[in-house]
């Protein structure tokens, strides 16, 4: 059991904090589509419209929100933006049409995108290099118990379905982050980084990293795969029961709860981290293929061949996320760490936004042979990895000194 918490100190910190709010979280992804329709009356097409405006708005201020936390204090910066995100939450209570529900998602998104990556320039002021994937892998099994906790909350929401019920979920997920914001004020301060001279929001401009992350978002439509194309699948091409996908869900969600920091134990450095890609980026093959087979079968096949590739998935998702948090940590410049991040996590919200495009048309539009292109994607784009770190490599700059905790 011990193995499973995170060392005391700031690891454990920024898990307590991880967990406060991604228990909200999980209460908020499972009711947020039935409030927005039933109570609030928005037409569920204008949602999805307004999300995605909403979270590619969020993306564009991830970068400079990064960038502040930098120069101004990661830990100041992440409190700010928790509340921010609590007061977001907090709106959608007052909401009652879809211009003011579009603004507050707009809130939402950018608020949420900016606490990661100010989440990510306080980790690293606080952890050594050494120790950063070990502890996002501790940030990651407690995030998903966190959703898990909040999915049961929201479960009982659902089941009474009554506007009260709907709002004490948005209630908790908003006081959640308020939590989570006074969890964060326990943590020493890091000290900002001045202004270097030069390109303000280099990041932009440093085509290895630009590369590195679009072959880290083409890697991340695992997320959509599980949410949507998955599902999908199921439902519409396999005999097995509808309720699979439920069960599916649950196990990969326990799994990454249970085995990320074992997973990530062998990620240490830039090439044991190219290894884990390519190590996922072949298990994400073979997960397709097993997909694939789940069509036109027996039910005790197809449910064979779909529990089969779920464990492959939730494999593969584990070395694929060890290994690109290594090396976009890495090839990160020191006096940067915030503003590169904002910049990489923009990988999963295009993910998110594009890859249900992308996922249906391939497989409920191509059928068996769209996992197979798919699987390919990802084993190439998970072999270009390595390539493009040396590249990414070759162009840092000289070390800059790191953020340290200020006395």
């Amino acid at each position: 059991m011990t193995r499973l918490l995170p060392p005391a100190g700031p690891q454990r910190t920024l898990a307590t904090a991880q967990l406060c709010n991604s228990i909200g979280d999980g209460a908020f992804y499972v009711t947020s589509a039935l409030y927005f329709t039933q109570v609030v009356g928005l037409d569920p097409t204008r949602i999805g419209l307004g999300l995605a405006v909403a979270w590619a708005v969020g993306s564009l201020f991830g970068v400079p929100l990064g960038r502040l936390a930098d120069r101004r204090g990661p830990r100041g910066t992440a409190v700010l933006l928790a509340l921010a995100t609590s007061t977001a939450v907090a709106t959608f209570l007052v909401v009652r049409g879809f211009l003011p529900f579009v603004l507050a998602a707009c809130l939402y998104a950018t608020a949420q995108s900016g606490l990661a990556a100010a989440r990510q320039a306080l980790l690293a002021g606080l952890i050594t290099k050494g120790e950063r994937t070990g502890a996002l892998a501790h940030l990651q099994s407690t995030l998903n118990a966190g959703l898990a906790v909040g999915a049961a909350l929201g479960g009982l929401a659902l089941s009474t379905g009554t506007r009260g019920a709907y709002q004490g979920i948005f209630a908790v997920d908003a006081l959640s982050f308020l939590l989570c914001a006074l969890v964060l004020l326990r943590l020493p301060a890091v000290t900002p980084i001045p202004a270097a001279r030069g390109v303000k929001l280099a990041v932009l401009r440093d085509r290895p990293y630009t590369v590195l992350t679009l072959l880290n978002t083409v890697l991340l439509l695992r997320m959509p795969l599980l949410s949507l194309g998955l599902p999908l699948w199921i439902t519409e091409r396999t005999t097995a029961p509808a309720w699979l996908v439920s069960a599916l869900f649950v196990l990969n969600t326990v799994a990454v709860m249970l085995f990320q920091v074992r997973t990530a134990r062998s990620v240490t450095g830039a090439a044991s981290a190219v290894r884990a890609l390519r190590r996922s980026g072949a298990l994400m093959l073979l997960t397709c293929a097993v997909f694939a087979l789940s069509a036109g079968t027996p039910t005790w096949a197809a449910l064979t061949a779909l529990l089969a590739g779920s464990v492959l998935l939730v494999a593969a998702e584990m070395f694929q996320s060890a290994g690109s948090w290594q090396l976009g940590f890495d090839l990160a410049p020191a006096d940067r760490i915030g503003e590169y991040q904002g910049f990489f996590g923009t990988g999963v919200t295009v993910a998110r936004t594009l890859g249900p495009v992308a996922l249906t048309t391939l497989l409920m539009g191509v059928g068996a042979p769209g996992w197979f292109l798919l699987g390919t994607l990802f084993l190439v784009a998970s072999y270009a990895m390595g390539p493009t770190a040396r590249w990414a490599a070759r162009t840092r700059p000289l070390p800059a000194p790191a953020l340290t905790p200020a006395a």
